[in-house]
């Protein structure tokens, strides 16, 4: 009702002025004709005459009608140049900003929901440095201050700073116009105000906040920096600390650039992704998804097919992988391509410096021009009364057993509480998940519902919407006091414990305090956009920075580390999260890009969603695998994708194409018009396209096509 008002007065408003033809009154002909009239009136009333052209000015900006400049010249005729500026400039910021409020009320949502993906990078933009953006268009007379007030509307930025800014940034404008309104009789027309060179000095006075800026960053670089001795010569063009993806990643960059680079790891090369994530839980899945299989054998016309777990054989063949893996990461391999690998703890000393200590106890220091902090992340410890009186392991130890647990409860319900749960199922005990809230809580309703439906086949236990009292310890077993939907308490015993609650950052011992970095809330290294950090020499990446805590995330910011460290002097990329895919691997597995339902309505992004359900899927039903469904979320109306949530058999396999789409701006009617092999399940992708091209289609011409071929029968 609000916005319908809104408009309502709007219409009648701008449609009076021109249904009364008002221009005709705000024109240097008119005022020329009424000028000794109007003069008359200033000297018997100069407040009345004062306050009406204050009320008309913000009316005409309010409304954005035409006449503003001329007004400004008018004012600046009637009360000379003090008290003409000092009316014209309050009265053009007041009625912008009711210019840029109407805008806002009634046509923000609607931009902001419609355009969303495409306005991402200049709401941030606008979040950060607005206020000088809106500061150089006031001061370029060349930029038309109604658009100004309409497009800054659309965007982030809050009322009073767009007041503000506006009453300061247009004051030299309205200046120069009242200026030139003291000598209107040789004025013939608005446009003859501006000459080149003062143009060219409002864009130079415009430049001038953006430069301040600049050297307010190199001031502050400066004295970030001369707190310390800069060494006279430099071991190492680039320090890397942690040898995990990111760490790997940015050192190779830097080795294959030519520059001289330093990687320092204080335990495994590989990092955790490969030592105690990824590859071993990898590893671990696919021994549970061959016993499942077996079980199975039925299903697939086979008799008499039996298989016995063998779990240390199982861990064995974990370690296996990993050691095969092991060469890809080795000291050997990265010394080769021209990395100095050094072994030991890292501690930052300065922002050139690195102290390195060694397993024997002793130090050298590394001296850099730049340092890239790859220092990982670690299991989330949550504070559990009693947690610390028992043994418990994490996605770090839990590769340490022998003996498969007769009874595991797996605390945490994110993708590796998941993904370890099923595994561990599916080699033959029981598990219990306890879950805060669901199952993968990111994800959309449907794709829980088809991860509950198989552990619920799995015969796995999971306790929703509940809380841990307290551990104990008791008779060797552990005792977890539990509340479930925050009333019913129940005891339920287990034999061994899994943390499995998330990852935190490694920002502890390596030296940040020394240097001024600090953390941001999550407790990640805080970085900017180009993943510096507060000391100008120094970046992160990985796991210790964020946001995304995946190993591929962490390869794809090592590489901007390393070139912005490198070369940062010539040029800076800002990290591009514009395309972030991701998968759980439990069974259905989950495999997400871009928008999903649940993050669409909480960002108020507008969308379609088109579905295919893989059961109707050639390839899938011949595999005996035929469930899980393709979702694509698309620009209403368009075949442009937003995001795709795939859960299915090797779903992690199947959203490539779409990762590829959405990377380089391809649409569903270019996948539906791709060929795609017969059998496979990639003709689930075309088959999701084809059903949103038939949910388009143009009915009204097909009705005149239906209408041709019956007349040609």
């Amino acid at each position: 009702m609000k916005r319908i008002l809104i408009l309502a007065l709007l219409i009648i408003g701008v449609g009076s002025f021109f249904y009364l033809d008002g221009g005709q009154y705000l024109s240097l002909d008119y005022f020329n004709q009424q000028k000794q009239n109007i003069f008359a009136y200033r000297e018997q009333s100069p407040w009345l005459v004062s306050g009406l052209f204050f009320i008309i000015y913000v009316v005409v900006t309010a409304l954005s009608l035409p006449g503003a400049a001329v007004m400004t010249l008018i004012g600046g005729a009637i009360f000379g140049l003090g008290w003409g500026l000092l009316l014209v400039s309050f009265a053009s910021s007041i009625g912008a900003t009711l210019a840029f409020l109407i805008a806002r009320s009634l046509l923000r949502d609607w931009v902001q929901q419609r355009f969303a993906t495409y306005l991402g990078a200049i709401n941030r933009g606008i979040e950060r440095d607005g206020a000088f953006y809106l500061f150089s268009l006031r001061l370029v007379p060349i930029f038309p201050f109604f658009v100004v007030n309409l497009v800054m509307a659309l965007t982030p930025i809050k009322a009073w700073p767009f007041y503000w800014v506006s009453q300061v940034g247009m004051l030299a404008g309205t200046a120069v116009y009242v200026n030139a309104g003291t000598q209107l009789a040789q004025i013939d027309s608005v446009s003859g105000i501006l000459s080149a060179p003062l143009i060219i000095s409002f864009l130079l006075l415009a430049l001038f906040p953006w430069v301040a800026k600049g050297l307010a960053s190199l001031l502050r670089r400066r004295r970030v920096l001369s707190q310390f001795k800069k060494p006279n010569r430099f071991d190492t063009n680039l320090a890397v600390i942690g040898a995990g993806s990111a760490g790997l990643v940015s050192a190779y960059i830097a080795a294959a650039v030519k520059a001289k680079v330093t990687l320092i790891e204080k335990h495994k090369m590989g990092g955790d992704c490969l030592n105690t994530g990824c590859v071993p839980s990898k590893a671990i899945i696919r021994s549970s998804r061959i016993n499942h299989y077996l079980h199975r054998a039925p299903d697939y016309g086979l008799r008499n097919v039996s298989g016995e777990v063998d779990f240390p054989a199982v861990m064995q063949r974990v370690q296996d992988i990993i050691k095969t893996i092991e060469p890809h990461d080795s000291v050997e391999r990265y010394t080769e391509l021209g990395v100095d690998c050094v072994q030991g703890e890292a501690r930052i000393q300065s922002p050139w410096e690195v102290a390195v200590k060694a397993s024997d106890g002793s130090e050298q220091l590394i001296t850099a021009r730049n340092i890239v902090i790859a220092s990982g992340g670690r299991p989330a410890v949550p504070d559990i009364p009693g947690l610390d009186q028992v043994d418990y392991f994490t996605s770090d130890t839990i590769w340490q057993l022998q003996t498969l647990p007769e009874h595991l409860v797996v605390i945490g319900g994110g993708p590796i509480g998941c993904e370890l749960a099923q595994a561990f199922k599916r080699l033959g005990k029981d598990v219990t998940m306890i879950v805060r809230s669901q199952l993968l809580p990111k994800e959309d309703p449907d794709v829980v519902t088809e991860v509950m439906r198989q552990f619920e086949r799995d015969d796995i236990r999971v306790l929703s919407q509940t809380h841990i009292v307290g551990i104990e310890k008791q008779e060797g077993n552990i005792t977890l006091r539990l509340s479930l939907n925050n009333s019913d308490e129940i005891i339920l015993p287990c034999s061994h414990l899994l943390l499995a609650v998330g990852r935190q950052a490694n920002t502890e011992h390596i030296g940040l305090e020394n240097v001024g970095i600090n953390l941001s809330p999550n407790g990640t290294v805080a970085v900017d956009e180009y993943l510096r950090t507060d000391c100008p020499t120094i970046y992160a990446c990985g796991d210790v920075a964020g946001p995304y805590q995946f190993t591929h995330v962490a390869s794809h910011q090592a590489w901007y580390a390393a070139v912005n460290s490198l070369f940062g002097m010539f040029r800076k990329f800002k990290a591009d999260y514009s395309v972030i895919p991701w998968v759980t691997f439990c069974d259905p597995e989950v495999a997400r890009v871009g928008l999903n339902e649940k993050e669409a309505k909480e960002k108020n992004i507008a969308y379609e969603v088109t579905r295919y359900d893989i059961d109707d899927l050639d390839r899938a039903i011949a595999d005996s695998e035929a469930h899980g469904f393709v979702k694509v979320l698309t620009v209403p109306g368009k075949d442009k994708i937003l995001g795709v949530t795939i859960v299915g058999y090797h779903a992690s396999e199947l959203i490539a194409e779409y990762i590829l789409a959405m990377r380089h701006g391809i649409g569903l009617n270019k996948i539906l018009g791709t060929i795609h092999i017969y059998p496979t399940l990639n003709e689930a992708n075309k088959y999701a396209a084809g059903n949103w091209k038939r949910a388009h289609q143009p009915e009204k011409l097909l009705r005149w096509v239906e209408s041709f071929h019956r007349f040609r029968r």
